[in-house]
C-alpha cells in the first residue's frame, strides 16, 4: 500500500514529531473494523509509523494481532513510560466500510489529549510539505516479541514490540481487586452466574482471559468474544437498543449478573436478574458510596469524585454525604485528566456509559464490572437490591437522554443560540411550567463554563442548563460524537425524587413527565 497523498493518520503521526520526546516509545493499538480495511490500517500503520520513526520516534510497541482495548492502551502507556499512544477505532459507533473509524491520540499520562495538544497537531498538519514511507516493510503482528529493522533514521536498530494484549492490564486489575473474594463469588456454592456480551468487539480477549480463566466463570459465561471487522453486523453500543441479545437472555431470569462491552472496551451496561437496568449514572454513585470495598481505594484513599455536566446529580449526593468534593466537568474524558494528575479525583464517570478511576486515565468497562462484582461479594446482594437499597439512602435521580440526530447542522446551531437567548433573559428565571400534577419552577439557566481548577483552562459554551427549584434540570447540547452524518442534538431530563415510595414508578411513565417538561419549557423552538 503506496498512498499519492498523505492518509489522516499519516498527517497525524507527522503532527506529533512536533512534540520534543526524541526517542521516546509511542504506544499503537489497532481495533477491528472492517476486513479491507483492516489491511489498509495495518499495512498503513507501519508506514506511518516508520515514516516517523525517520525523524522522531525509534521504538513502537503494539498490541498482539494489533489488538488493545483502550484502557489497556492507557495502562501501558503509564507503565512504559511512552510518549503517547495512537488507538484506531470505532468506538461505540457502527463498523465496517461505511462504518465510522476515529484516529485518537492519548498523551503520556495515558489519557485523552487536551484541547490544546489537539489544536497544535491540526495547525502543524497544515504546515507539511513532504513525507516518506515504506511500502516493503511488513511487521508479524502475531509474533509476540521483539522485531528489529534498519531503517534510513536515526535510530539503528528501529525496534517493534509485538505484546500480549491482555497480561499487563491484568497484572494491574490484580493490584487493584481482591480477585480471591470475585473468584469465590462466581464459582462457590452460591454461584453467581453471569452472561457477559463482548459484543464481537476488541473485549473478547480480555473477557475470557480475566472473568473466566482468571475468576472461574464458565466459559459459556461469554458471549460474543470473537473480535470481529463489523462487530456482527451491528454497533458495538451497550445500550438497551443495541445489546438486545444481553436484555433477552438477563430478562429469562438465569443469570444473576449480566454485562455488555462497547467496541474498544471503555463503555459498558449492567443489568441485574430478570434483566434489571443499571442507569450509568446511578452506576457511578453506587460505585462511589461503595469504594471501600476494594482494596486499591483502602490502601490510596478517596479523594473526590467527578462527573460531566450532563450526567445527573445521584453521585453530587454521594459526595456530600462522604464530605468529598465533587467536580462538574464538561463532556469528555479529557476534562477529567488534570482531575486525576493532580490528586482531586479518584472516581469519575458520564451518562454515556462511561465510568473509571485513576488507576488509569481513561474511562474502563471491565474494571467497572470488577467494581460491580466487588460490592456483591462485600454486601452479599444481588442488584436490583444495591441500587433499591442505594435509592432508599439518597434518593433516586431519574434521568433520561432524548437524541436528535441528522440535523442540518446550521439549523441545529441557530436552534441552540436561539434557546440560550430565551434563557437568558432575566424574565426566564420566574418561569414555571405545569406538567401533569406537577410544577416545574426555574431556579437558575446558563450556558455551561469550565474553569480548569488545577491550569486554569477555561472551556466555554459546554451546553444549555436550566436548574429548577426542586434539583430537576434540563440540558441541551451539540454532540460531536453521533457516528452518522448531520449535526446531533441532545436533550438530557432529570429529576430528583426523594420519596421511597415513588421510587418504583415505571421508568417510561417518568421519560413521558420529563419529555413533556421539555415540550413546555423549549418545544416552540423544537416543534
Amino acid at each position: 500500500y503506496v498512498p499519492t497523498t498523505p492518509n489522516p493518520t499519516l498527517v497525524f503521526l507527522l503532527s506529533l514529531d512536533e512534540i520534543d520526546a526524541l526517542g521516546i516509545p509511542c504506544h499503537m493499538s489497532l481495533k477491528p473494523r472492517q476486513a479491507k480495511w483492516t489491511i489498509l490500517i495495518t499495512l498503513g500503520t507501519e508506514n506511518n509509523l516508520n515514516t516517523v520513526g525517520n525523524k522522531s520516534i525509534g521504538r513502537l510497541v503494539i498490541g498482539h494481532n494489533g489488538l488493545l482495548s483502550t484502557p489497556a492502551v492507557s495502562c501501558i502507556i503509564r507503565k512504559i513510560k511512552a510518549i503517547g499512544g495512537i488507538i484506531l477505532t470505532a468506538s461505540h459507533n457502527p463498523g465496517g466500510p461505511g462504518g465510522d473509524f476515529g484516529i485518537k491520540f492519548n498523551v503520556a499520562n495515558g489519557g485523552p489529549s487536551p484541547d490544546t495538544v489537539m489544536e497544535r497537531i491540526y495547525q502543524v498538519s497544515r504546515t507539511l510539505e513532504e513525507y516518506a514511507i515504506c511500502p516493503d516493510l511488513r511487521i508479524d503482528l502475531s509474533r509476540l516479541g521483539r522485531q528489529e529493522f534498519d531503517l534510513e533514521n536515526k535510530f539503528k536498530p528501529f525496534r517493534v514490540e509485538i505484546i500480549d494484549s491482555v497480561e499487563v492490564y491484568l497484572q494491574l486489575l490484580r493490584n487493584i481487586f481482591d480477585f480471591n473474594a470475585i473468584k469465590s463469588l462466581l464459582t462457590g456454592s452460591d454461584q453467581l452466574k453471569i452472561h457477559i456480551d463482548a459484543m464481537n468487539g476488541v473485549m473478547g480477549p480480555y473477557v475470557r482471559r480475566i472473568l473466566c480463566d482468571e475468576l472461574g466463570a464458565p466459559a459459556n459465561s461469554a458471549v460474543n468474544c470473537v473480535p470481529l471487522e463489523d462487530f456482527g453486523g451491528r454497533p458495538p453500543e451497550p445500550n438497551l437498543t443495541y445489546a438486545t441479545s444481553l436484555v433477552d437472555a438477563m430478562k429469562g431470569g438465569d443469570f444473576g449478573f449480566g454485562a455488555a462491552f462497547d467496541a474498544d472496551g471503555d463503555r459498558y451496561m449492567i443489568l441485574g436478574e430478570n434483566g434489571f437496568f443499571v442507569n450509568p449514572a446511578d452506576s457511578v454513585a453506587i460505585m462511589a458510596a461503595n469504594l471501600s470495598t476494594i482494596p486499591y481505594f483502602r490502601q490510596h484513599g478517596i479523594k473526590g469524585f467527578s462527573r460531566s455536566m450532563p450526567t445527573s446529580t445521584a453521585l453530587d449526593r454521594v459526595a456530600k454525604a462522604m464530605k468529598l468534593a465533587l467536580y462538574e466537568t464538561p463532556t469528555g474524558w479529557r476534562y477529567f485528566g488534570n482531575l486525576m494528575d493532580s490528586g482531586r479525583c479518584s472516581l469519575c464517570g458520564e451518562e454515556s456509559f462511561g465510568t473509571g478511576s485513576d488507576h488509569v486515565r481513561e474511562k474502563d468497562g471491565l474494571w467497572s464490572v470488577l467494581v460491580w462484582l466487588s460490592i456483591m461479594a462485600a454486601r452479599k446482594q444481588g442488584v436490583e437490591q444495591i441500587v433499591r437499597e442505594h435509592w432508599a439512602k439518597f434518593g433516586r435521580n431519574y434521568f433520561c437522554r432524548f437524541d436528535y440526530e441528522g440535523l442540518d447542522p446550521r439549523a441545529a446551531f441557530y436552534l441552540i443560540r436561539d434557546l440560550e437567548a430565551v434563557i437568558s433573559d432575566k424574565a426566564f428565571t420566574s418561569q414555571k411550567f405545569a406538567v401533569g400534577d406537577h410544577i416545574y419552577s426555574v431556579e437558575r439557566a446558563d450556558n455551561f463554563e469550565y474553569i480548569d481548577p488545577v491550569d486554569g483552562t477555561v472551556a466555554r459554551n459546554q451546553g444549555l442548563r436550566i436548574v429548577f427549584t426542586d434539583a430537576s434540570r434540563l440540558v441541551f447540547r451539540m454532540s460531536g460524537s453521533g457516528g452518522g452524518m448531520g449535526a446531533t442534538i441532545r436533550i438530557y431530563a432529570e429529576s430528583f425524587e426523594r420519596d421511597p415510595e415513588r421510587h418504583n414508578r415505571e421508568t417510561q411513565v417518568r421519560r413521558g413527565s420529563e419529555f413533556m417538561l421539555s415540550v413546555e419549557t423549549v418545544g416552540p423552538l423544537f416543534f
